[in-house]
């Protein structure tokens, strides 16, 4: 009898491989970073075969830290930074070009070209998505625009597309030898290239972008046997889950009723909000995705409101400015003052996602003074998070009708006590974190150990979910409000920055 379900996390900074047992308690793991790759201003990439080389280690060290065997492993799940695009030739397993990013903002121009009929919302009824530059569907587009000899390719079937999940499937189970080509519907929701009712490619959309369906993987649940590990130390694992890392972390944070939502503060923030099996079409900026198919079970939609930068700003702080030494340092500097001293720091970096959706935007820091101290921007650098958070929350209630009552919260950020309790203030609602932060890779574990019986139901899931700390509000709502005023006006000088 098979004791653990292990975890692939492919996200942005780094790789992990987590092992869980079936109280959903994590037993082990390892994390390896990956360079981060910067050619040119917006632009970002990754090294496709390093991140394939640090899911290899990942694995083989995760067993060796745990002192398991692989026969005790049920299942492999994957969780994945989503609409990071990677187009490689299947005869070679080789990329064609490095990876481009989610935050990669290089598909600006193809963007206004498609937005020129119909605007920004011109596939949103289909896709559930606005036209962006975070979509894969326009970055495989400039792929294949700017690699020689690569759209002859596609259309003669080497060249095969996919977001990390689906390089990471296709090399486990075989790469070149017979790998399987798929991916799962919540990273196909993040193409802009599937229909969300149809639950497959859309023809028109791939006419109008340009992209062979050839190159495309096939579709599949997020729960299922896709193939098995074709070697190395979890060699004849099922394969067994595939979730982008927003949904995983709805599914570890078992948010499986509708209204239930979670946040999950990493790179970026997401917030998700379970919407069963209707489709709600927002009217407020948020997007529209698939937040699970469990096996032969109809699918499940969620909103979600995107937020680029929150994590990433902390890093930013660290490695291009030099406040801080460590990510965990910001904490203590953000406490060194009481208050932001009247600074806002709105991070568009890549532009701002939701509800704005401003590609344009660019990041600003306001209400400097000459009292303004480190300790200030640091502490505006964790408040803009809450922020941006806020206005998702808001979008949400009004799209759905549903008001916040409590937000789960998860990721890497959750750590950061001061950052918690102002989240709780500037939403009014108690904010919770459970006894298992790492809700991300928890989730691709729970698809995989459904698929295979290690888990038997939702309910067995739900069990396995606890409180370790819940913060509430204390701010009063005057200032509340006051203070969300002086946000919105900070964000409003971040617009059309970029001519």
């Amino acid at each position: 009898m098979a004791k653990y379900v292990a975890a692939i996390d492919q996200g942005t900074t780094s790789t992990r491989c987590m092992i869980f047992n079936h109280a959903g308690d994590v037993i082990c793991f390892d994390q390896r970073e990956h360079e981060q790759i910067y050619p040119q201003p917006g632009w970002v990439e990754h090294d496709p075969e390093e991140i394939w080389e640090r899911t290899r280690t990942t694995m083989l060290r995760s067993l060796e830290k745990g002192n398991i065997d692989a026969s005790d492993v049920a299942a492999l799940g994957i969780t994945n930074q989503r609409e990071t695009t990677v187009v490689w030739s299947k005869s070679t397993g080789k990329p064609y070009h490095n990876a481009l990013v989610w935050q990669d903002t290089r598909t600006d121009k193809l963007v206004e070209q498609f937005e020129q009929e119909g605007g920004q919302d011109r596939f949103r009824t289909k896709v559930g998505l606005p036209l962006a530059t975070y979509f894969s569907g326009p970055k495989i587009r400039w792929i294949l625009d700017n690699v020689p000899g690569l759209r002859a390719a596609a259309e003669a079937g080497d060249a095969l597309f996919g977001n990390i999940d689906t390089f990471l499937v296709w090399h486990l189970t075989g790469g070149v030898n017979g790998g399987v080509h798929i991916t799962d519907v919540t990273n196909a929701s993040r193409t802009m290239l599937m229909n969300l009712e149809t639950l497959d490619w859309d023809d028109e959309i791939l006419a109008i972008m340009d992209v062979p369906r050839s190159m495309l993987p096939s579709i599949r649940a997020s729960s299922e046997v896709y193939g098995h590990v074709a070697e190395g130390p979890m060699k004849g694992i099922p394969v067994a889950g595939i979730l982008g890392d927003q949904q995983a972390a709805l599914v570890g944070q078992t948010c499986f009723d509708v209204g239930e939502a979670k946040n999950t503060y990493g790179t970026g923030s997401f917030m998700l909000l379970n919407t069963g099996t209707k489709l709600v079409q927002s009217k407020h900026g948020l997007l529209t995705t698939l937040a699970y198919k469990f096996g032969d079970a109809p699918a499940v939609y969620a909103l979600e409101g995107s937020i680029a930068i929150t994590g990433a700003l902390v890093q930013w702080l660290r490695d291009n400015l030099g406040m801080i030494t460590s990510s965990a340092e910001v904490e203590a500097l953000a406490r060194t003052v009481k208050d932001n001293g009247g600074v806002y720091f709105v991070p568009a970096f890549s532009g701002l996602y939701a509800p704005y959706w401003k590609s344009n935007a660019r990041g600003v820091i306001v209400g400097l003074t000459r009292y303004v101290t480190k300790g200030h921007i640091a502490r505006a650098a964790l408040e803009a998070t809450a922020w941006q958070t806020r206005e998702v929350a808001d979008a949400m209630q009004q799209d759905s009708g549903v008001a916040l009552t409590a937000l789960k919260a998860d990721g890497g950020m959750v750590v950061d006590e001061l950052l918690m309790q102002f989240q709780s203030d500037v939403l009014g609602v108690p904010v919770i974190r459970p006894k298992v932060a790492e809700t991300t890779a928890l989730g691709a574990a729970y698809a995989a150990g459904l698929a295979t019986g290690f888990w038997q139901n939702l309910d067995e899931l739900r069990q396995n979910w606890g409180v370790d700390k819940t913060w509430e509000p204390q701010m009063p709502a005057e200032q509340r409000e006051d203070s969300l005023r002086m946000w919105k006006k900070a964000v409003t000088r971040t617009f059309d920055w970029i001519d």
